[in-house]
């Protein structure tokens, strides 16, 4: 994989709308954004050339989406692109996608959810990408950023320093405060005291390369030309996370059975869940993945964390595509061991 360089302060970053035009609809809430991340990492961001658009004209122009990804990386100005928010249409951008210019443009690039798709982009041009918060959720926390997003953000996309053991966050929310209402802007969202994370099954310590994404998207993917070949899950950690849509927890069975099918949980080395959303139908994923993985497979021995600080739920750690990251089931810690970043 190609690793993009660090950002540092003075940086540039483009701030992009690859799915849901949410930044134009809440030009407030992105202008939150742009202060806090001045603030906390002293970068400007500007927006893409589209990317404060409607929403209607986001969604009825994917081309101009793919095309601001392309022209921020080909400008020479910017080193970062930071998503402003999911939704459920990138993958409209696909037939407009140039691989060799992501691969010869290597640039820090986070977001998370429907941004599956985008970071699915970078992985088939073979650049490592960053599953993480975006500018509208965790940039535009309401009453400041969490720390541990912060801490999160300068680990992760300012230092080459391997990123080492991810600590559990004491608190977590998934608290919707409407954003369309700027007063809230100011207005801290209940936290929940975190009872930490479930290591469901394994033992001892396995290590593998991180790849995987929002379980939603995953259905839209699969079968084009970036959903990752069979070979291409061998020894890797799996990631998975599930949106705001709260999934049924039959569904996310029938999900996990699909993967089961592939043969995608007989090639993988470890698998990590992020918190649902509200932390909503929790207890059924962590039997549905019992069920599946260890009593329809007889994969017992397979490392399983579950409810960790990643996806839609806030704050969480960022996570590294195509990077080595190591379980360990008796420490009960999980560890990426290198950076994202090129050295």
């Amino acid at each position: 994989m190609i690793k993009p360089n660090a950002l540092k302060k003075g940086d540039k970053i483009a701030a992009i709308s690859l799915s849901w035009g949410g930044a134009g609809e809440c030009k407030y809430r992105f202008d939150n954004a742009v202060r806090q991340i001045r603030e906390n990492f002293e970068i400007d961001v500007v927006p893409t050339r589209h990317a404060l658009r409607s929403a209607e004209w986001i969604y009825n122009n994917p081309k101009a989406r793919a095309e601001d990804l392309l022209e921020a990386l080909s400008d020479n100005s910017i080193q970062g692109i930071f998503s402003n928010i999911g939704g459920e249409d990138s993958i409209r951008t696909l037939p407009f996608m140039d691989y060799e210019l992501i691969r010869n443009n290597p640039k820090v690039f986070i977001g998370f959810s429907d941004t599956t798709v985008s970071h699915f982009c970078f992985y088939k041009a073979g650049v490592t990408s960053f599953y993480g918060t975006s500018m509208l959720v965790g940039f535009a926390e309401n009453a400041g950023m969490h720390p541990y997003q912060i801490e999160d953000i300068k680990r992760s996309l300012f230092s080459t320093n391997p990123i080492g053991q991810i600590p559990v966050s004491k608190a977590w929310t998934s608290e919707r405060l409407e954003w369309l209402d700027p007063a809230n802007e100011s207005t801290p969202r209940l936290m929940t005291e975190s009872r930490g994370w479930r290591f469901l099954q394994g033992q001892g310590r396995t290590e593998g390369a991180l790849l995987g994404g929002c379980v939603e998207v995953f259905e839209f993917v699969k079968a084009t030309s970036i959903w990752p070949s069979l070979n291409e899950w061998k020894d890797k950690i799996m990631f998975l996370e599930t949106s705001e849509e709260m999934l049924n927890p039959s569904l996310f069975r029938r999900y996990l059975r699909n993967y089961a099918a592939i043969g995608i949980f007989n090639e993988i080395n470890g698998l990590i869940v992020g918190r649902p959303y509200n932390n909503k139908h929790w207890k059924a994923y962590d039997n549905m993945l019992i069920e599946v993985i260890r009593n329809e497979q007889g994969l017992d021995e397979l490392p399983i964390i579950t409810g960790m600080d990643f996806g839609h739920t806030c704050p969480t750690f960022t996570i590294p595509y195509g990077v080595q990251a190591a379980i360990d089931c008796d420490k009960k810690t999980f560890e990426i061991l290198e950076s994202g970043l090129k050295m």
